[in-house]
């Protein structure tokens, strides 16, 4: 099969932990041919959508400083002529991810596989799409006024803020009722009022961790990654420093798991990371979910070949 990945710069992915490496490599090691773009080379000329792609062979990288991979010169194939074309470009979801995704759509419409689905990457904010399933979530308001935001801290004396288009925990506060600081914090992440932001009541189960819970054509994984904050920190996420620790899934992960999967996976997102504080959903993630060589490399369980599984029979069910 020919798989094509949508990714950032190559020198820029960090082979030891990324989920797009590890893919690919498990891929690779089943003789799909692979090929990689990033989001600048998609085009929509005369009606169809093509991309200037590269094939690309990994290499057994043996010292630290040898190249993971080699490129083959750069080709414009139209997207329907891969066998799958899977959307692993890094956030921020900007306006140009938004473009991208129009190009897929369109791609999608001419006979390709795209994965994750493009109108539902658009439709699934990362932290907005906890609102569909409010069973689950924490006590959560948003909005761009000051006013309502100041009463449900008063409400609830200890709360998270976070931007709706943030990722990795950046711009995420926690505020307490007597934080002198609200103020600027609120003038700063609303942009005096002029953008929407979320506001959850902190969880002190984060203590515990941050759980990110992959799903995998609807299914959970049986092992979440719980990211612990490093001290004096209250945010579990990798990329501020938090540690993660796979564990079996709960009876309530299994819960909320099970109950999102199915639809999530109609809608066409084959892979999600979910995320779980305590018993509380608090993100779910549709553009480049992370954690797989984490979970694999402390379980033994191969996270990489569940998602080509799960690729090969998407494929297969589309041939027949």
């Amino acid at each position: 099969m020919k798989f094509a990945f949508i990714v950032d710069q190559l020198d820029s992915i960090k082979i030891e932990k990324d989920s797009s490496y590890v893919m690919m490599r498990e891929a690779a090691g089943r003789d799909h041919q692979l090929f990689v773009m990033q989001q600048g080379d998609l085009i929509l000329n005369e009606g169809l959508v093509t991309g200037f792609s590269r094939e690309l062979t990994l290499t057994h990288q043996k010292e630290q400083n040898h190249r993971w991979y080699q490129e083959g010169p750069p080709k414009n194939i139209l997207l329907q002529e891969f066998d799958a074309v899977l959307m692993r470009k890094d956030p921020p979801f900007d306006m140009e991810y938004v473009y991208s995704t129009y190009l897929l759509e369109l791609a999608e419409q001419q006979g390709a596989l795209i994965v994750n689905r493009p109108k539902s990457i658009r439709d699934y904010n990362e932290k907005l799409a906890i609102a569909k399933f409010s069973q689950f979530i924490p006590a959560t308001l948003v909005t761009r006024q000051e006013s309502l935001l100041r009463k449900f801290l008063d409400k609830h004396g200890d709360i998270v803020l976070k931007p709706l288009d943030g990722m990795g925990g950046a711009s995420v506060f926690r505020v307490h009722s007597a934080d002198h600081n609200i103020s600027v914090i609120l003038e700063m992440l609303t942009h005096y009022s002029k953008r929407t932001i979320m506001a959850q009541r902190f969880l002190p189960e984060i203590s515990q961790g941050d759980k990110r819970i992959l799903l995998i054509a609807g299914k959970p994984l049986p092992f979440a990654l719980a990211r612990k904050p490093k001290p004096g920190e209250t945010r579990g996420n990798l990329a501020a420093g938090g540690i993660g620790i796979a564990q079996p899934l709960s009876e309530r992960d299994l819960e909320i798991a099970n109950t999102i999967g199915p639809q999530l996976y109609e809608q066409g997102l084959i892979l999600v990371g979910l995320d779980v504080i305590g018993d509380s959903l608090t993100e779910i993630n549709v553009t480049s979910p992370t954690g797989m060589q984490e979970i694999t490399n402390q379980t033994g369980f191969n996270v990489a070949g569940v998602m080509i599984d799960a690729l090969e029979r998407c494929v297969h069910d589309r041939r027949t």
